[in-house]
């Protein structure tokens, strides 16, 4: 039997949940081995050892949940496309055209001549950023594509926005676009007609009955 693009969302939610779960419980029992003399400059500085342990652990449980998340979200937005679009490609590398370094850029999703790039969430603050997703989107317009960047949400931190409303910038100046926050689910829902923002509602929801 054929699933449905939530049965389909869902089953990739279980996986990566699965995973998680397993590379965090892996990594706390490789912790339990680690050397804790750095737990000194804890308590120079105020925090106990259990403190210091809790705070490790949770700092690398963090690690995984940020890159696990940010992998899950961009997957199944591509498959949002997918079941709109049957010839959508992923991860299609493309050549430097403007300079040595890189020698490729990768497209996260390539639907006709839109290239999008999916984030679930960037909160960088490196200016570096900002010179290497130029280069990106000029060598996407070189390949006469069309840049379209989608992150579902915003940074908090003033230094943070301030990078993102340039990227957002950079995109308008090659004819591109940018969707952010409330815009990127509509704008998902609109291009594939899935409403991915409800499907994982309904999936969290179920998950915190659990």
């Amino acid at each position: 039997m054929t699933q449905t693009i939530e049965e389909k969302i869902k089953a990739i939610a279980e996986q990566y949940a699965r995973n998680l779960k397993a590379k965090t419980t892996e990594r706390i029992k490789e912790m339990k081995e680690d050397d804790n003399s750095h737990y000194l400059i804890y308590q120079v500085l105020g925090i106990t050892d259990k403190e210091g342990e809790l705070i490790d652990i949770y700092q690398n449980k963090g690690r995984f949940l940020y890159k696990y998340a940010g992998s899950f979200l961009e997957e199944v937005a591509i498959l949002c496309f997918e079941e709109k679009f049957p010839n959508t490609q992923r991860k299609v590398k493309i050549q430097n055209k403007t300079g040595k370094r890189p020698k490729t850029f990768e497209i996260d999703c390539l639907v006709d001549k839109n290239a999008f790039e999916i984030k679930w969430r960037d909160a960088t603050t490196d200016g570096d950023h900002i010179t290497k997703e130029h280069a990106r989107v000029q060598n996407i317009k070189k390949y006469a594509y069309r840049p379209i960047r989608i992150m579902f949400y915003y940074p908090n931190r003033a230094q943070a926005i301030k990078i993102q409303e340039t990227l957002k910038t950079i995109y308008a100046g090659v004819g591109g676009k940018y969707y952010f926050g409330d815009d990127a689910w509509k704008y998902i829902k609109k291009e594939t007609g899935v409403d991915l923002l409800n499907i994982l509602q309904k999936i969290a929801k179920e998950k915190t009955k659990q």
